[in-house]
């Protein structure tokens, strides 16, 4: 089974590596226009995206210093590392059709949520 997915996951693997060499984290700046959707637009980014928490955090704090809003950089480091647009071939094999989009969807709304309490208590300490 290992040797039927190979291909697929050397595939996934060479697509994060290139989208993380070739997109730099102020391509970001100009896709957060600081509105109501942010956390919607870091979201979806992040779930397109895929990679791995530590370079997530490396973004994140890059995307703060740009003065990107903590929700949308809360929801792309979140939905970041939780959801796998890219990965969902390799998922569906492994695990099932069903099983794959149901964790992904669940983990797209989740980051979401996780984004918007995150915000909450920060103010409110």
């Amino acid at each position: 089974m290992f040797g039927k997915v190979l291909p697929t996951i050397t595939g996934i693997l060479i697509l994060i590596s290139l989208f993380n060499i070739y997109v730099s984290p102020s391509y970001f700046k100009t896709l957060f226009t600081g509105s109501a959707f942010d956390s919607v637009t870091g979201a979806f980014i992040g779930s397109v995206v895929a990679g791995n928490p530590v370079t997530s955090y490396l973004i994140g704090g890059d995307l703060l210093k740009q003065g990107i809003s903590l929700i949308a950089v809360t929801s792309f480091i979140v939905s970041w590392v939780t959801v796998g647009v890219i990965q969902l071939p390799a998922e569906i094999q492994f695990l099932g059709k069903r099983f794959a989009i149901a964790r992904n969807i669940s983990a797209f709304v989740l980051s979401l949520l996780v984004a918007f309490a995150t915000v909450f208590i920060m103010e409110v300490l």
